[in-house]
């Protein structure tokens, strides 16, 4: 009974906090605390009412470790394919990297327990501690990208914006053309006559500003180049945003109050752009096209790296506790090794 209100709780305060910002990683926090509490409270009900059935939800749980196994496959099958397509970066090969790790964690920490040594102990515990809050963090972040791409744009954006991609000989690639189709969709369901904002500077390998090769695409595939504004100096997303908001500011009606932003990229790079703006200040919602299936768990990866490193002081304090108690662990089995020998 308990765990059933705890989770109704989690629920509504839940829809609280999504209505007044969405755009909050502690929101996706709040909606897996109370699916643990609901689940707590259906284990309570079966138990109470089947024994038998609760035996089986608890063997269910026990096969969820080879569950990794077959999750490090496949990211170590999406890694070779990656790097056989699109080259050996660190980038494209995050996920071959992920799904060693996988693996090779449960192994090195037997080695470590098997030692019975203090320090090879209390190593196992920190990397326990550490491989748990990495998971619950992607966890979270996979449930904010979920919920996230579930919500609907708000009408009357102040303008589309198309965040760049890298170019590819000077010509538009098919990723930053879905970047561009989903921004180009997005701006006719606004219904009103919106600046289209194409945004991207000109790379050190690249024979152009990327803005200038989406303009063209945008105006080849009907945008009229009347309502398409190129923003050509951003090199990083927080620059796409920041700049693409001034050019925005640049286009409404003179005393008009700036509203928000509609955002369009690709649906792995959608999460961290939301993220962004609300860090940088920028009301934008955040939409995101289609990706080439085998390029999204690397993609997704790289975003989720780069979330924790803009976490990085949440992080750090998650990971304290865990580091105490490891150091602490360590410890007392040095003083009881001493004391033994004593």
């Amino acid at each position: 009974m308990i765990s059933a209100l705890l989770a109704l709780g989690c629920w509504l305060l839940f829809r609280r906090m999504w209505r007044a910002e969405p755009r909050r990683l502690r929101t996706a926090a709040l909606l897996l605390v109370g699916a643990w509490f609901a689940w707590g409270a259906v284990v309570e009900f079966i138990a109470y009412f089947s024994p038998q059935l609760q035996t089986l939800l608890g063997l269910v749980l026990l096969a969820l470790p080879f569950s990794v196994l077959v999750l490090a496959g496949f990211l170590i099958r999406n890694g070779l394919q990656m790097a056989r397509r699109e080259g050996r970066s660190l980038g494209n090969l995050l996920s071959l990297l992920a799904g060693v790790a996988l693996l090779a964690l449960p192994v090195v920490a037997f080695l470590l327990v098997a030692t019975l040594h203090p320090v090879g102990l209390g190593a196992a515990a920190l990397a326990f501690f550490l491989s748990a809050q990495v998971g619950l963090s992607f966890l979270t972040f996979l449930v904010f990208t979920v919920t996230y791409a579930r919500r609907p744009p708000r009408p009357g954006a102040d303008a589309v914006v198309v965040l760049g991609s890298g170019l590819v000989n000077g010509a538009v690639s098919p990723l930053l053309a879905s970047r561009l189709d989903r921004g180009g969709q997005a701006w006719l369901a606004q219904r009103t006559a919106l600046p289209m904002i194409p945004s991207g500077g000109q790379g050190p390998d690249e024979p152009r500003a990327e803005a200038a090769a989406m303009a063209e695409y945008l105006v080849e595939h009907g945008v009229p180049a009347g309502q398409v504004l190129p923003e050509d100096r951003s090199r990083t997303t927080e620059e796409n945003l920041r700049f693409s908001r001034a050019v925005a500011d640049s286009a409404l009606p003179e005393g008009a109050a700036p509203g928000h932003l509609l955002v369009a990229t690709n649906n792995y790079h959608a999460p961290r752009a939301a993220l962004l703006s609300r860090r940088i200040g920028v009301d934008a919602d955040v939409v995101g096209g289609d990706t080439a299936g085998y390029y999204v768990p690397s993609a997704y990866l790289r975003e989720f790296v780069a979330v924790m490193v803009m976490h990085r002081r949440t992080q750090l304090a998650l990971a304290l506790p865990g580091l105490l108690l490891s150091i602490g662990l360590t410890a007392l089995m040095v003083m009881y090794r001493l004391n033994s020998g004593a």
